[in-house]
């Protein structure tokens, strides 16, 4: 496991060498370093989670400090990587379904100018990325979190002779900044009741130093979710996930599937230890959650850009796991994230071939007839939206939304598995009005 940290350098490797090779590399020279960087780092993260799954380390939990960041009277953050369960899963994901998406995007985006400046971009998502699922204290985490965002803002509006595409990263940008204001609140109150940010001794000191329903620990937990609601597009803070559809496709399948909005998702299911000592942020949780669910299903309906519908259906299902951390199913909700990050990516990879055969039209109304044009693309369109509409036994969509119905049921939240049975009808509603 002392490979762990290749799987982060890597990619900021690739990162450096796109970035200060001033438009002095050819297409394939420049796909070679971007593709490549990724994949050795989908391939070191394989080898360490073989690594950690045969031997695992004491207590389930591998810590690997790189160096001490600074201290300032007694505050001493060190970088360090954390690989446990729930860490090794978000960083199969996003090495795994980044890789996919590079490899797509090699192709996808040829003839494109500035496609070395994608290409430096993507990597340094997917270095943050990995940062934020890594980190050992929220110090780092949120490094990775600040990351992210910035690299949206530069993948939006990657085409920024259009004024509407610079719009709209900066509308992400800024909505997103919103969050981390309170997510940052969060940290420095947490800091401030415990005297350290690091994830396991939050974790160790919480239930000592509060009581259940703590007012201080509540605020904070609430801080740290208005963070969650930011990055993961939730309301009220979702109005920004729409117009991020006017980035490269590739760019909505890693912001959507495998990266950005599952941010939020990872941050409460990190911190489920303090979210289980607040009752009041945890039923927020899954308020938010379930009515962010309902009305991205009802706003998909109705839409006509294929880009866009796929758009609200990530909002959807990021409520869906919102649902699921609110009811404390913290496994189903890690657990749909991982099938949701496949098949979405699939469903956008898909899309964005649909969208090139019918040279960049992306009205659902003007389509049509393409199952005989593009069968690979129909038959991987039609895994995708089978596993988003979780057709029962033959997807994994079925599986992991089951679970989170099943123990919103076995919590007795009668409201939320209302909710979310009526999510489930609406997602199958606009899933195959897409298809058809």
């Amino acid at each position: 496991m002392n490979l762990l940290p290749l799987t982060l350098l890597l990619p900021l490797l690739g990162f450096l060498a796109l970035a200060f090779s001033r438009g002095r590399l050819n297409e394939n020279q420049a796909a070679t370093i971007g593709v490549g960087s990724v994949g050795l780092a989908a391939l070191t993260a394989l080898w360490v989670g073989w690594q950690f799954l045969s031997a695992p380390p004491a207590g389930g939990v591998h810590v690997q400090p790189l160096w001490q960041w600074l201290e300032v009277d007694g505050f001493a953050p060190a970088i360090a990587l954390h690989l446990d369960g729930l860490s090794l899963t978000l960083l199969g994901v996003v090495s795994g379904v980044g890789f996919l998406i590079h490899l797509f995007a090699s192709w996808y985006m040829r003839g494109e100018e500035g496609y070395a400046r994608f290409f430096a971009y993507m990597n340094l998502f997917v270095a943050s990325m990995l940062l934020l699922v890594l980190g050992d204290n929220l110090l780092a985490l949120y490094f990775g979190w600040e990351g992210v965002g910035l690299c949206s803002y530069l993948l939006i509006g990657f085409y920024y002779r259009n004024p509407a595409n610079g719009a709209a990263a900066l509308k992400a940008f800024i909505v997103t900044r919103i969050g981390d204001v309170f997510l940052a609140l969060g940290l420095f109150l947490l800091y401030h009741a415990l005297g350290t940010l690091n994830i396991r001794e939050l974790l160790e000191l919480a239930p000592q130093r509060f009581a259940s329903g703590d007012a201080l620990l509540t605020l904070a937990t609430l801080l740290l979710l208005g963070g969650a609601v930011g990055k993961s597009a939730q309301l009220p803070l979702q109005t920004w996930l729409a117009d991020a559809m006017a980035g490269p496709t590739p760019v909505s399948a890693l912001i959507h599937a495998a990266t950005m909005v599952t941010a939020g998702v990872y941050l409460i299911a990190r911190c489920h230890g303090l979210f289980s000592l607040a009752p009041l942020s945890l039923a927020l949780v899954g308020a938010v959650g379930a009515i962010t669910l309902l009305l991205a299903g009802c706003a998909a309906l109705v839409q006509r850009d294929i880009k866009r519908i796929l758009a609200y259906s990530t909002m959807s299902q990021i409520g869906y796991m919102f649902l699921a951390l609110g009811v404390g199913a913290w496994q189903a909700a890690i657990f749909h994230l991982m099938t949701h990050a496949f098949f979405k990516a699939l469903l956008f990879l898909s899309a964005g071939a649909v969208i090139n055969a019918c040279h960049h039209e992306q009205d659902i109304f003007r389509m049509g007839g393409l199952r005989r044009r593009l069968p690979l693309v129909y038959a991987c369109f039609l895994v995708g939206g089978g596993a988003l509409a979780a057709l029962p036994l033959v997807t994994a969509g079925f599986y992991s939304k089951d679970e989170i119905l099943w123990q919103a049921l076995a919590g007795g939240e009668r409201l939320l598995l209302a909710a979310g049975l009526v999510g489930a009808l609406l997602t199958s509603l606009y899933t195959f009005r897409l298809i058809f």
